[in-house]
């Protein structure tokens, strides 16, 4: 982890704010690519991940930007009314899971509210690249859309579309003609809210988008029922050790507490952190970071939420 420093806590939004961090000397922080995000430790133990939302060419500071969420479990509210300019955090180094596919013809960038964070990060890394793309940012109100100053002020201004859902003079993204036009070898970035991503990348799919063009990085994984979870057993393939997994467990819960100590973060199966090699059985795969090709493949399984479907499933652990 890294201690850096809250060097300015300003306001986007009425809900959303703006972190500055850098470290307390002043010096260069670890490089970073478009997508990427840190791991924020708050108070309480609590850790979220933030999209990092500045240039990729600056060395000396972090931005990210955080919605007060009224179903918080502790981590925005606590940022919204507990962190202050001056006070020193830990936070883990830059990691991408939402990287650039940088041989890409073109690109557009599709962002539902605060899911601008990592699009306005890879719309300046395209832009200074000299890339073709353009950015679609879709909000309520320009009230209610954070950056809209930077962006309207930005060289690339002119790339990007803003669509405001529940103001007079605006209207939603026409997401089948966006779509529908894009240049072959076009490639789908998009974030937000997951029934718009779901709704998004389904037209996409609709009109004939490889799944190899779709780019999607999720904030909240999907409610899921837990009425029909069952116990099942996971084997420790240097050990032999047979593990039993209850019914109202998570297979990450039960390997700690036999110490069997794993790296994780989310603990819903946003971040990839805890995703683990899988050697043998089907997974019941509830992440919302792996591809549909990477679930088909079953190579991996985020065991802080994921399940099994056979009765045993063999870790590569």
């Amino acid at each position: 982890m890294i201690t850096v420093q809250i060097a300015s806590k300003t306001r986007e939004t009425t809900d959303i704010c703006l972190l500055e961090l850098s470290t307390p000397e002043g010096g260069v922080l670890p490089a970073f690519s478009a997508g990427a995000h840190i791991d924020l430790q708050l108070p309480g133990g609590i850790v979220r991940q933030y999209s990092l939302c500045n240039s990729p060419a600056e060395n000396h500071r972090y931005q990210i930007a955080v919605l007060r969420d009224p179903d918080s479990r502790g981590g925005s509210a606590a940022i919204h009314s507990q962190l202050k300019e001056g006070d020193k955090v830990s936070i883990s180094e830059p990691r991408n899971l939402f990287p650039l596919e940088h041989g890409a013809n073109k690109y557009l960038l599709i962002a539902g509210g605060i899911g601008i964070t990592p699009i306005l990060c890879m719309a300046e890394r395209l832009h200074h690249l000299n890339k073709a793309f353009e950015l679609h940012y879709c909000t309520r109100t320009p009230e209610e859309t954070a950056f809209r100053q930077r962006i309207q002020d930005s060289s690339f201004g002119d790339n990007v579309y803003f669509h405001h859902s529940r103001h007079a003079d605006g209207k939603r993204m026409d997401a089948d003609a966006v779509l529908t036009t894009a240049e072959t070898g076009t490639h789908l970035y998009i974030c937000g809210p997951n029934q718009f991503m779901n709704s998004v990348l389904k037209i996409a799919r609709k009109h004939g988008w490889p799944e190899s063009r779709l780019h999607r990085e999720y904030f909240a994984a999907e409610e899921i029922s837990h009425e029909s979870d069952t116990a099942f057993e996971i084997l420790i393939a240097s050990s032999g050790a047979v593990i039993e997994i209850p019914a109202d467990r998570t297979v990450l819960e039960v390997l700690l507490e036999h110490d069997i100590d794993l790296p994780f973060a989310c603990e819903e199966g946003v971040c990839g952190t805890c995703a683990t090699r899988l050697l043998e059985g089907e997974p019941d795969h509830r992440d919302v970071f792996m591809t549909p090709e990477e679930h088909a493949a079953n190579e991996e399984i985020a065991v802080c939420c994921s399940r099994a479907r056979s009765k045993r499933l063999v870790l590569d652990i």
